[in-house]
Order: C-alpha cells, then structure tokens, then sequence
C-alpha cells in the first residue's frame, strides 16, 4: 500500500531528494564512492531514479514555453535583429562576423548546458557580435552597449521581484 507524503513536507522532501543526488554526484566525481561494484551500480540506479522524480519538465510546460517564445520572435524579431545586427557596432555585421558569433554562442551554449550553468542566448550572442565587432575594429556603439549591459543586471532582480510577487499573489489570494 502507497502512503502519500503529507503537503507540507513536498517542498522539504523534493529538497532533500535533489541534495541527495548531488552528493552522489560529487561522489562519483571525486572518485570516493565505495570499491565495491554492487555498491556503486545501487547508488547510480538510486540517482538515476531520484533524477527521473525531481528533474523533469512537464510537457505543458515546454509547449507553453515554446508557444510563448515562438509568438514573442513573432512580434519582436526586426527590433531583434536589427539591434544585433545594426545597433551594436558602428558598421554592419558581415557574414564572416555572423558566423563567428554563433559558432561562439553554439559553443558557449553547449558547455553551459554540460555544467548545468543557465545561460541567455541572446546574451551571449550579443556579446559574441560585440566580440567580433570589437576585432574588426569597427568600432562599437556605446550607447547599445550601456542599454544591454542595464538590460542584462537589471534582468535578474526584476524577474525575482515579479515571481515572487506573483506567488505571493497566487498563494495568498486564490
């Protein structure tokens, strides 16, 4: 017979399932897991289902996502790439300059999802064409740059201002 997990200790005991998975990860990557080999396939199929419980992504979630973020490129896109590819240097980006960057935001992008490190992309990409505006030495608009540089810290405590407002909102109102 299943017993539930009483509500108030959800929050505490996903916490403590995620602690426990790190620790079995830094673990392994220290390489002090015990010698013995039952052992340690026990303690990777332990991680293996605690991950498979605590990191996953509802499908309506993602589709929700995708949705939200294909209708915002719909309306936004030519403020987009116009200030990418017109508005952070002082010339216009070539398609060696285009390349370049992306190649870098590919590779930063992918190492960042190998070290699990949340990353914007149009950060990066961004950046990776200040990069290659910088080298051509084209020049660099500093006005978009200061506009980027207080969008991006500005980012952060706006989006924990507004989430947690909400909640707060949504947990006590309804």
């Amino acid at each position: 017979m299943l017993s539930k997990v009483p509500a108030a200790a959800v929050s505490n005991v996903r916490n403590d399932m995620y602690l426990t998975s790190e620790s079995i990860r830094f673990l392994e990557k220290s390489g002090n897991l015990p010698q013995d080999t039952d052992t340690k396939r026990n303690l990777k199929a332990f991680k293996k289902l605690i991950d498979n419980a605590t990191k996953f992504i509802p499908v309506w979630v993602k589709v929700a996502v995708a949705i939200s973020l294909g209708l915002g490129t719909m309306v936004g896109w030519k403020r987009i790439v116009v200030t990418v590819g017109e508005r952070i240097g002082k010339s216009h980006l070539t398609y060696a300059q285009g390349a370049s960057a992306e190649l870098v935001a590919m590779t930063t992008i992918g190492a960042a999802d190998m070290f699990g490190l949340p990353v914007s992309t149009t950060h990066v990409l961004s950046s990776g064409v200040a990069g290659t505006m910088a080298a051509n030495k084209s020049g660099l608009q500093m006005s978009t740059i200061r506009n980027l540089l207080m969008a991006w810290v500005l980012t952060l405590p706006a989006a924990i201002l507004l989430s947690g407002s909400l909640y707060w909102l949504f947990s006590h109102v309804f």
